[in-house]
């Protein structure tokens, strides 16, 4: 008899799991940034880019594929950089906030890199 109430207890346990009342949450992605990049750093190597920003605060190495991250007081910067001829050269990047045309923002590079070049003015 208790074996009996033990199964239709766990029955009944299963079948209101298995109503399909629970919430499911849904967070929208948010919206990509920008296509293309800044001339000044895309096809740099590892090393001018290292001779230009400095050591990175953040190194993620991903078979042949590098990621490389700089933290600034009011941006950060992400290097995205692939293996082109056995040489590691930089493909992508970003940085947050976003640029305005762009997905990397000129005045955020160029606040973190080692010695800032004069940008136009607009």
């Amino acid at each position: 008899m208790i074996r009996k109430i033990v199964v239709v207890s766990a029955c009944i346990l299963l079948a209101a799991c298995a109503n399909g009342t629970g919430v499911q949450d849904r967070v929208a992605l948010p919206s990509p940034p920008p296509p293309g990049e800044p001339p000044s750093t895309i096809g740099l190597s590892a090393e001018a880019l290292r001779a230009a920003f400095g050591t990175p605060a953040f190194v993620r190495k991903d078979g042949e594929t590098e990621f490389w991250r700089y933290n600034g007081a009011t941006c950060h910067a992400y290097f995205f950089l692939y293996k082109t001829n056995s040489i590691l050269t930089v493909g992508h990047v970003e940085t947050l906030p976003h640029g305005a045309s762009i997905a990397a923002d000129d005045s955020c590079l160029n606040a973190l890199r080692l010695h800032p070049v004069p940008l136009p003015v607009s």
